[in-house]
Parts: structure tokens; sequence; C-alpha cells
């Protein structure tokens, strides 16, 4: 009751700022323990419903989505027209048969998938919880929770719902969870519920409890909750400090209790889940539209016919009604020409056969195998292999040029160690396990932490031998923090930090021998090199995102008054002494070496304090503490004025714990020419600094550029300043100050470097407005790193949705935590990592692995050889059914347009299902154009997929062209010889049956020689499948046309004896062969001049691959000495990413000293990258290319004519690739490289250096691009150039 008079005024505050954000009408009331009053608003119930499908619905719900798709209901129309006898010179069966195989195959696969829906949903639903009913604890299902419920939670369960926390076990109603789900960080989070009922804590007490709750509706805030509880004629504000979000799990807490506001759909980890969006390729796409243009295609060509019907009948055919009438109904030629249209388009639809759709889903299903196969792909750590969720997406992973990361779980492994330190001016950390020798604490301090890692031997001594600067610095690590410790047993620490790098300093405290063991409101227990201390623990200046520090201070059992401080080294160098300026300049070196590292750094330092200064300062802070207006800013000002004059003591250096692959992984996709977006909700320096760990950031950037207004015009300021600043690096600055601009496209093209953005979640927010977006994506796309930080799960989807609308590019989303799961399910392409954050963003994606470094051979192996095949396999597929179908289009002027056709119809149906479809499945299944080792060499390779060069309308009008051109020969050269040929005894050879014999032998040939031209990777399955399709052909013919078969079905088989009496014609085997040679010759005329004149990049990676092979020499490797590893770059403090505000308060009162504790992983493999450096720098050195003979910018660098580096091969760019070397040594090539000069193009190649991640080698890896992109046409490499070396070389 006291409350309600102290909040008095703010409660008021609070109902007008409920009321500013919603109306009366759409609040939300919840009263406690009353199920009918809470029913009538029909509140969402707590069952989670992702499937799509029941029973009942499937069949017409799943037809009715397959029949959307342009070519089912094209197939369908097909169907019923062959259904009537008037106008189908075809069996219906020809149609039906694939329909329905294509419609079984695609529901049984919806089916599947629905199914594991509908067992995820009921996996969540089913999950016990304990709801107090009539004073009594009762165990009911998710689903059966209601908005209004009492549930009891216990240690390690995930909250139900939406929870609004009433009591807790904790001290002062306390409780601890983790909130991995929500926002993807992993430290602990502290809830408290209102005093006034931390004393229901009892079940009969809560079931009296008739509290009602006014709050805001549902919504997708995470971190803003805005409500009243109105109890006892009193009400007291609601905040989220006292709500338990569904996703979080309760931690270090034994039971609490809540009150049910949001279930189910309306809680805000659904509110942020997105929909489940249906997603297609680009190819999908490209194939809808082609389809409608084919069919009107078609339909010209049936209205060409058609014509030549009705101006036959009326010209010659009614010459012949006497004794050939016209069919009934058929009773003028007009009408004959209407049927005969109908007719025609039956004929004619095998341009686009139902079996392309079956065939295309049999080739995605056959490329998700193998990335489920794939061992490579494959985590023994986790015992977790790569798997595809999807079957239609597969060749969009060949295509992508966005990556949008989350940061926690997925690039880091969220582990914090300790690695190197400055203490006095003496830098230590550097001996990073030589020979393997892990110090040993455990003879020097029996209560050290077993898995903590530590190489140099030199900080040891220094402790041991009694160097008080290094016992100061770990006693100021072991003071000055705000860790909670429990010990179950003697000895057996566990430290639950709030951050996992406040507890890495701890655990370094601890095994270098100053072990933090308990605490109390005021004290702070520590053994010293195995002797016990007390300090009193005085105050506590907790930390907050402006302060950027944090200090204690305590007294010393002699009676010492001292401050400890740590925190950003550029905020805490400014409060030293003045006697400190040698000491902070060396420290300063060190801390530019460890942020050139990527470590996350912090200073420390120290004040003593006299008693009289402390009291005088402590009345000061008791007075700001009991403020009622302004009190964080005078409390601001007391710590601002102690915390001066401070005496330096070194600096630490942190290292956050990539995944493993991590940076070699964001190098290589980025000389693919694919752009990598962090999307985190982490504070803007965790994110920086493990931009830097990664690579993504560099020391040798141009600019790091940080978006940080609070308000519109403030974000828009700094939108418009970015281009100048580039502007500001080409030419002098104008006479007058610059009116601000948006910055144009041509303006950020002519920017010179390379520039980094880092932008905070509330600028993204007004940088996503509709007036503002477009400047947004035009300044962030120039970029070569952005990094979004703070930003909530429904912002992550909407910069991908961003992304999607201006740039027109195919993206994909990568995260591990249900935070991700509106950003994967945006994306066109979405990835799971299965780690430590649950698996919403496992269910949510399309594909799954447990490491972010497989992405890489996701993309450029899978992903590029799933494009290349689709493509080949589109381009012969149309190019086989345009000359198998045209050939009716001829015949039709030669047989009065009555709808003939050339082909046995049995030869029709059999044509796509038999003779031709197997060997474009194993092409579309099996091809390759280079091995996976060079894919991973030559990230270049990537690119035909972005820029779409393998199929698309260009290519489909060649593929047509060409099946015409084969249409055309396959129809007139044996027409033009059969016409006139005879047969050995004098007879003519000019018959139907003949003529249909020898041009569907001629057709299957020529096919079969084609898709062996364009099968660039043969298996015994291509062999088999190729041969034995043309075997299969001749033996099917000939059974068919056989007499038993006709003794047998006389009405069926109209062909008997043909077969056999055409293919033992000299002349029809002459007329098969020229047809053949006529039809391929062109065809190897052009591509010999194109692999000349103009080859692709595969192709010179294939002769440059057979040019080692015959060139294979022994050779030494280089081996490199020294560190890796950039020095420079700006400092990074570590302790800015610990929390937004620390535990300091809840220490001081207290209110938290049951609290049990976590064990931390303190250590991981180190990853030395910075190898990507120097990879970088050659990937951006050829800014200015020769033009190429066709004046498209060569991607050649600029090497010295007659000089080229070696086509080294010593060491492979992706790790899986180490399991398949190339060829033992270094090689070398000698191509010499076109200079850049002006006058006649030359045909010279360019060098070809694959990227290389040297491991001990001191390799300088080559890599080639040309500003704006490659098109594949770009490498112009000179295969007579090449060949007359390789001879040499021989």
């Amino acid at each position: 009751m006291f409350q309600s008079c102290v909040i008095q005024s703010y409660v008021l505050s609070v109902s007008q700022l409920c009321c500013v954000c919603v109306s009366p009408e759409e609040e939300r009331r919840v009263r406690a323990n009353d199920r009918e009053y809470n029913e009538k608003f029909q509140y969402a119930s707590n069952c989670i419903v992702t499937s799509k499908y029941n029973i009942i619905t499937f069949l017409p719900v799943n037809l009715f989505e397959q029949f959307q798709e342009v070519a089912n209901t094209y197939f369908l129309f097909l169907l019923i027209l062959q259904l009537i006898p008037q106008i189908s010179s075809l069996s219906w069966f020809t149609t039906i048969v694939p329909l329905v195989l294509v419609l079984s195959i695609t529901a049984v696969k919806d089916a599947t998938d629905d199914y594991f829906r509908h067992k995820s949903d009921n996996q969540v639903n089913n999950r016990q919880s304990q709801v107090v009913i009539h004073g009594s604890l009762q165990k009911e299902k998710w689903m059966n929770v209601r908005v209004g419920d009492i549930i009891k939670l216990e240690n390690n369960q995930f909250v139900a719902a939406d929870l609004l926390l009433l009591s807790s076990s904790e001290p002062h109603s306390l409780c601890y969870i983790e909130t991995a789900e929500l926002d993807g960080e992993t430290n602990m989070k502290v809830r408290q519920s209102l005093s006034v009922t931390a004393e229901l804590g009892d079940p009969n007490n809560l079931a009296s409890f008739d509290g009602e709750v006014v709050c805001e509706p549902p919504n997708n805030k995470l971190d803003r909750f805005c409500g009243l509880l109105c109890w006892r004629d009193c009400k007291y504000p609601l905040s989220n400090h006292n709500m338990l979000l569904r996703g979080c799990v309760l931690r270090n807490t034994e039971t609490c209790y809540g009150l049910v506001i949001f279930a189910g759909p309306d809680t805000k980890l659904m509110q942020n889940s997105g929909r489940t969006k249906f997603k297609r390729t680009s190819i999908d796409r490209l194939m809808n539209t082609l389809v409608l243009w084919i069919f009107g295609f078609m339909v010209c060509m049936g209205v060409i016919l058609a014509v030549g019907n009705a101006v036959w009948e009326r010209e010659v055919g009614s010459l012949f009604q006497s004794y050939l009438a016209w069919d009934l109904p058929v009773d003028n030629f007009l009408f004959s020409a209407f049927l005969s249209f109908w007719s025609y388009v039956i004929i004619l639809n095998t341009v686009v056969p139902i079996s392309l759709y079956v065939s295309v889903e049999v080739i995605r299903l056959g490329h998700s195998y193998f990335i489920n196969w794939d061992r490579k792909m494959f985590c023994p750590q986790c015992n977790t292999a790569a798997e595809a969720r999807t079957t239609t997406l597969n060749e969009e992973l060949g295509q992508v040029e966005y990556i949008f990361s989350d940061k926690t779980g997925t690039l880091t492994q969220n582990i914090m160690s300790f690695s190197k330190c400055s203490i006095n001016g003496h830098a230590y950390g550097e001996v990073i396990d030589p020979l393997g020798a892990q110090l040993d604490f455990s003879s020097f301090n029996p209560l050290a932490d077993p898995d903590f890692c530590y190489y140099d031997n030199g900080l040891l001594k220094s402790v041991k031998l009694g160097d008080l600067h290094s016992h100061e610095f770990f006693r100021l690590l072991s003071l000055c923090h705000t860790v909670m410790s429990e010990e179950k047993k003697e000895g057996e620490l566990m430290y639950k930090a709030q951050s996992p790098d406040e507890g890495a300093l701890v655990t370094a405290a601890r095994n270098f021998g100053f072990v933090f063991r308990s605490r109390t409101p005021g004290t702070v227990t520590v053994t010293e090199l195995g002797r016990p201390v007390t300090y009193t623990l005085l105050a506590i200046l907790d930390f907050n995102n402006i302060r950027k520090r944090m200090s204690v201070i305590v007294r010393n059992p002699e009676g010492r008054i001292r401050l400890y401080c740590k925190g950003a080294d550029t905020l805490l160098f400014e409060r030293l002494h003045p006697s400190n300026h040698h000491l902070m300049n060396i420290t300063t070196d060190h801390l530019n070496e460890y942020a050139g590292d990527g470590l996350r750094t912090l200073a420390l330092a120290y004040r003593d304090l006299s008693e009289e200064q402390w009291e005088e300062w402590s009345e000061r802070h008791r007075q700001a503490d009991r403020a009622t207006d302004c009190r964080e800013d005078r409390l601001a000002d007391i710590y601002e004025h102690i915390e001066q004059d401070m005496m330096l003591l070194g600096a630490t250096a942190i290292e956050d714990k990539l995944q493993e692959g991590v940076p070699e992984t964001i190098a290589i996709l980025s000389l693919a020419n694919i752009k990598i977006w962090v999307l985190t909700g982490d504070k803007q320096e965790t994110a920086v600094n493990i931009g830097y760990s990664c690579k993504m950031l560099t020391g040798d950037m141009t600019e790091v550029f940080i978006i940080s207004g609070n308000t519109v015009l403030s974000v828009r300021e700094e939108l418009r300043e970015w281009p100048s600043v580039g502007d500001k690096q080409q030419r002098p600055p104008p006479p007058g100050p610059p009116a601000p601009r948006p910055p144009s496209s041509t303006t950020l093209d002519s920017i010179s470097g390379e520039f980094a953005l880092v932008i905070n979640g509330h600028s993204l927010a007004h940088a996503l407005e509709a007036d503002m977006e477009g400047e947004f994506v035009s300044t962030a796309c120039v970029c070569r790193a952005v990094i979004c930080c703070r930003v909530t799960p429904l912002q992550k989807a909407l910069v991908v949705e961003l992304i999607k609308k201006h740039k027109k590019a195919v993206t994909l989303a990568i995260g591990d935590g249900a935070n991700d799961v509106s950003m994967i399910k945006t994306a066109h392409i979405g990835v799971g990592i299965s780690g430590q954050e649950g698996i919403q963003a496992v269910l949510a994606s399309d594909y799954s692995f447990s490491q972010f470094r497989f992405l890489q051979r996701l993309l450029l192996v899978h992903g590029r050889w799933s494009y290349l095949r689709m493509c080949r396999f589109l381009c012969y597929f149309f190019y086989k059914n345009f000359a198998f179908t045209m050939v009716h289009f001829w015949f039709g002027f030669f047989c009065g347009f009555s709808a003939q056709t050339v082909y046995d119809q049995y030869f029709i149906t059999l044509y796509n299902i038999v003779y031709t479809s197997l060997p474009v499945l194993a092409m579309g299944i099996f091809d390759q154009d280079v091995p996976e080792q060079r894919s991973l060499e030559y990230p270049k390779l990537y690119e035909p997929g972005q820029l779409n060069l393998l199929f698309n309308k260009r290519e489909f009008f060649i593929c047509i062209t060409q099946g015409i051109y084969s249409s055309v020969v396959l129809f007139f050269i044996p027409y033009a010889i059969l016409s006139h040929g005879t047969q050995g005894t004098g007879e003519p050879l000019a018959d139907y049956q003949t003529f249909a014999v020898t041009t569907a032998t001629a057709l299957v040939i020529v096919v079969s020689v084609q898709i062996a031209l364009d099968t660039g990777y043969w298996t015994a399955i291509n062999h088999f499948f190729v041969w034995g399709s043309v075997g299969t052909f001749f033996t099917i013919m000939l059974a068919m046309h056989s007499q038993t078969l006709f003794s047998i079905f006389p009405n069926q088989f109209h062909f008997v004896g043909s077969a056999q009496s055409t293919l033992v014609q000299p002349l029809v085997w002459l007329t098969i062969v020229l047809t053949t040679v006529i039809c391929i010759v062109p065809v190897l005329a052009f591509r010999f001049l194109k692999l000349d004149l103009k080859p692709q990049l595969s192709d010179t990676v294939r002769y440059t691959q057979l040019v080692r092979q015959k060139t294979r020499k022994p050779a030494g490797r280089c081996m490199g000495g020294g560190r890796l590893g950039a020095r420079g770059g700006s400092r990074r403090s570590g302790y800015a990413f610990a929390h937004q505000e620390g535990f300091g308060e809840l220490i001081t009162s207290g209110k938290n000293m049951r609290l049990s504790s976590l064990a931390l992983a303190n250590f991981a493999s180190r990853h030395s990258s910075s190898w990507i450096d120097t990879l970088r720098k050659k990937k951006h050195s050829n800014t200015h290319p020769p033009q190429s003979a066709s004046g498209e910018s060569s991607p050649a660098p600029s090497y010295v004519s007659g000089s080229a580096p070696p086509l080294s091969n010593s060491s492979s760019l992706l790790g899986g690739s180490q399991d398949t070397p190339l060829e033992e040594g270094t090689h070398t090539l000698p191509i010499i490289l076109p200079q850049v000069a002006s006058g006649p193009p030359t045909n010279t190649p360019p060098t070809l250096a694959p990227a290389q991640v040297p491991s001990t080698d001191a390799l300088t890896p080559t890599s080639v691009r040309s500003p704006g992109g490659d098109s594949v046409g770009g490498w112009n490499l000179s295969l007579g150039a090449v060949q007359v070396r390789y001879c040499h070389l021989l």
C-alpha cells in the first residue's frame, strides 16, 4: 500500500503514456484467475500452428496451390482438349500420366514438409506447465494455457507465454533469465516483480489474487512494455523489467510465478517470427515467363497452320469432297480451320512437356541429397550434418549477392578468453602455444580453473616473483566487477557474469593467484596467493553505455581506501594523472597492437583516496542518489568527479572466439563478389570488434562511418555527409560550405577507397523510412562492410526486404536464434546454424548446418554446381523439344495442314519419358565444369550466377534458335533425299512411314550427340544413360514395329515392319549421318571459335589444370616466419559491450546474494587469420584493368609484360579441399600478361592465381577482379597461346 503514495505522480504519467500508445479500444485488459472475464475479449490461445494443412484440407488446398502454377494449369487445359475426339490426334494418356505424376510427387513432398511442421508444433504445444487452479497446482499442456492464468516456472524451464512476474523464490523476488531465443544474447538478464506481489509466493495466496492488468496490445517490441496493475484500489506501473517473455529460459532461480498477459501468436516471440513465405527461385519465375512466351509462340504457329488449313480446304480440299468428305460435324472450311487450330495446339504442346517439371524436381532432389551427404560439411564435434530442408532453392544458392548474418553464435562461439595484457609497460601473451606447452596453474594455485589456457610463462613468473604492479593488476581484476560466485564444494568455484568478457577477466585473475571467492552487499572476499583477504566494498560506480567504464571503491584490511577502474582506454586515458604520460604512450602502442589482432581491449587504473576525500564524496553521492529529478545525471557528475587523477596499471586484451574458419570464409565470399552484412542485437562496440576479428573491418580501410543519429534529421544529415567525405579525399573542398544533398549514384560510384558503415538500431529505424531508405541503400551498398547493431528481429527482416526491393539481388540470411527467424524467412534463402541457441532458426530455415565456415562450400560448390547444372539442363531441354516439335510445323505445309503427326504416337509419348529423359537428368545431377577444389580456389567462378549469365532470355532464344535450325535440317534433309531415293530393288523410299522412321532415328541420334557435347563431367552413369537411351530407342522401335505386337493389337500398331525395312537401307543411314553432321558441325565450330577467342573463366581454369598435370614438378614450399597480423587499427574497448546496466546497484542492495553461478567456457582454439589483409589488398590492387578487344574490361591484373607470377597450388583455399590436394609443389605457367597501354588489343591471357590460404606458407594470393563485376566473356584467354606454351613444355 505504501507504494501507491510514492508513485502517485508517476502513475498518471504512465497512464497517459499508455493512452498515447494505444487507443482505448485496442488496450488489453487481463484479470488474474478469471477465465470467464478474459474470454469475453477472445484473446488468442497459447496454441502455436505453423503447419499449412490438415487431413481434410490437404487435397483441395494443395491442388489449388499447384494449379496456381501456370504450367500445371496449361497441361490441365491440354488434357481437356485431348478428351475431345474431333480435335485430338493423340491419345489422352500422353498428357494425363505425366501430369498426375508431377502432381503426386509435389503433393508427397508438401505433405512430408507439413508433417514435420505438425510434429514440431505438437512437440511445443504438448509441453507441460503448472497452472494455479483453485489454490492448487495442476499440470496443463502449453496449448491449454489461457490469458489470465498464473503459471509456476522452475529452474531451466522455458517460459510458456509472455508473463508478468508476480513472485520468485529468490530474495526480493528477483529471477534470472536467458534470452538467447529472443535476442541471441546468452548472458543472464535480471527481472524483478513488484514488491506488492512479491509476498504472493504460495499457491493459496496466488489463487486469491484478482489484480487486473491494463497494458498495450500485442506488438513486436522486445525491449518495451507499458502497463498498469490495478489491485486493492491502487495502481502500480509495469515495465519490461517485470516481464518474462516466451522463449526465455529461467536460470539460477528455483521457482517463480507469472501471470499470462500474451499467449500464442500474440507473444512477442511469435510477433517477431514473421509469416512463412513461399520462396521461389529466379529461374522458376523466368520459366513461368518463358512458358507464357512459348504458349504465345505455339498459338501463333497454330494460327498460321489453321489459316493454311482454311486456304487448303477451300482451294484444294473441296476438289476431294465427292470421295473424301469432311468428318462430322465439320461442314465448311472455316470450321475445319478452327478444329485444326486446336489439333495443332495439342500436337505442338511438346515444346514445353510436363516432363520438364518432373525432371526439375528430380534434379533438385538429387542436389539436396548431395548437400545432405557431403561429409566435408559434417561437424564431428556436434555430430551434425548439413541438411537441405527444401528442394526448391538449390540453384538460387549459386546466385547469392548479399549475405545477412547474425553475430552471436553465428560468427562467434560467444566464448571469451584472456589473451594478452600490458602491465606497467611490459607486454605479455606474445607466446602462443609454440610447442603445446600450456601453463600448469594447479601446482601454483589449487583454486585455478582447469579449463583456463595460457602459454606465456613470463607473466606467471612476474606474479611469483612478487612484482607489485602485476599483483595490483590482478587485484583490480578480482575486485572491479559485478560477477557472482558460488562454491558448491571447497575449491569448486562457479562464476556467473552478466557478460562473458567480464567472466574471462575474473577467471584470469583467479588463475594467477587472485581468486574472487564471495561477496556480500558490503564486502568482497578474495584469496590472494593463498591468503584470504576481505575488502570492504564502499561503492560501485556502475557501467553504462555513456560512461563505458566501471569503478569500485574498496577499503583493504589495513584501512587504505582505493578506487579501481576499468574501461575504454579512450575515456580512461583522459582521466589519468599527468605523471602517467610516458607509460600511457607505451600502453597505447600495446593497445594498437592488440587492436590490430582484433582483440577486445580495456585499460586499468587506480587512485588512492584519503578518508576525508571519501567522506566528502560519499556524502555528495548519497544526496545525488536520493534526488527525485535528474538522478542519473547527478550520479554521472559525482562519478566523474572521483574518477580523476588515476594511475595507469595497464591494459587487457580479450579474444572473442570466432567460429572456426570465419575470417577465411568471409574473405573467400568477398572475393566471389558476395557482400556480407552483419545484423546483430549486440551493442556497437561488440559488433565492431567482431567485425575486426573476422576481418570484415581492417585497419587499412579508408574510413569506418558510424551512423548514430537519434532523429530523422540527424540520420539524414549523417547519410548525406558521407559522400562529401569521399569527395574531399579526391578533390579540394569547395570555397563555401556545401549544401546538404542526397548522394547520387554517380557521386557514390566516383568515391575511391574502402569504406565500412556501422549503424545503430535507433538510427536504422529512421533510415528505413520510405523517404530515406533509398539514400541508405545507396550509401550502404558502396561500403565493403555494413554492420547494423542493436537491431530488433523485425528490423533485420526490414533490412533484408529493403535490399530485395532496391537491388533486385538474391539474398541469404544466416542465423542461429529465434531472433533471426524473421530475417531467415524474409530472405530468398534462409540458413540456420544448429548451435547453442535453440532450434527455432533451424526450423524456419531452408538449409542448416553447424558451422558458419560451411557456408562457402554450400555456395561456391553446391550452389554454383546446382545453378550450372540447372542452366545446362534447361538449355538442352528447350533445344531438344523445339527440335522435336518444330518438325510437325514444317510437315504441316506438306500434309494439307491436316494436323497429321510426323512420328508414330508411341514415339511422341516415349520421346520425353524414355528416349531423352535419363541423359539430361544425368547431366543435370552430376555435371561439373571444374572440380570442387577449383571452385573454392577461384571464387570468381561464382560470378556468372550472380549476373545470371548461364540461363536468361538471351540464352533461351539461342537454344530455341538452335532447336529450330535442327528441326529444319531434320525435316528437309530426309525429305529431299528420300523423295528421290529408291531401294536396292528400285522401289521408291518416298513413303510416310519410312520418312517417319528416318526422321525419328536422326532426331534421337542428333540430340544424343548434342548432350554428349554438352556434358562436361562424364561418369559411368552418364555413359550408361546416353548410349543406353540410344540402344533403348532402337530396341523399343523394333519391338513396336514387329509382327508380334501387330498380331496382338492390330488397331494400335500401324507401323508394322517399317523399322525393319527402313533401317536396312544404306541411303537411310547416309541420310541420318548427313543430317547429324549438318546439325552438329556448326555447333562445334561456334564453340571452338568461342573457346579460342572469348573463353570463360572455367575454360581457363580447366586448361590451367591440364598444364599443371602435364608439367608436374617437385618444388619446395616457401616457409614464412614471424607473426601474422596487422599492426595498427583503432583500439576497441572490450568493456563497452558487457551489458546495458551493471549489477552494481543490485549488489550493494544485497538483493542477489543467493544467485547461483554457471560455468563459463574459457578457451577455444585461436585462429590467426591476418593473411586476409594481404588477400584483400591483392584483390583491390587492380583497379584499372586493360580493355579487351571486345571493349570489355579485362580482369587481368596489371603486371609488366613478360613477367607473370607463378600459378601456385601449394595450399587450398578451403579446409575441405585439403582432403583432395591438387598437386605437390608449385608450378609456373609462363603466360604473358597484357600491358595497360593504348594500341591494338592483344589476345594475351590473364594471369590466373587461385586465392590461397597459407597455413605456414608465406604465399601471396592473387585474386582477379574488374570494377563493377566481370561477365563471363570478360576472361579473354588465348587458348592458342596456352597451347603453344603447353607444347613447348612438353
